[in-house]
């Protein structure tokens, strides 16, 4: 007899913090494809990008996958200035939200 929803989770609850994790991963990995979405809207290709930046295709590549921990906002900017759109920053603390950049 196979097993419902609710029985496989009692047996096997998962780990919050690895569930969070991937969650975070997903989110930048789906934020990082609008950027590449807008950056083929316009036509512009990997390289043109990196060659405004003055930084590697592959770094434009990594920036459209989400990987931007350790990129910095001015990269980041100069990505969306390129692009013709601005970058916005924000903190978010409670409920409140300031824009540093």
């Amino acid at each position: 007899m196979a097993k419902t929803m609710e029985e496989m989770l009692a047996e096997r609850p998962g780990n919050p913090a690895v569930q969070e994790a991937h969650m975070k991963r997903m989110l930048a990995e789906v934020r990082a494809y609008k950027l590449r979405e807008l950056r083929e809207m316009l036509a512009m290709t990997q390289t043109e990008v990196a060659q405004v930046l003055e930084v590697s295709q592959k770094r434009v590549s990594e920036i459209e996958r989400g990987q931007v921990d350790f990129t910095k906002v001015d990269t980041l900017r100069r990505y969306a200035d390129a692009l013709g759109g601005t970058l916005r920053v924000e903190v978010t603390v409670g409920e409140e939200t300031f824009q540093i950049a």
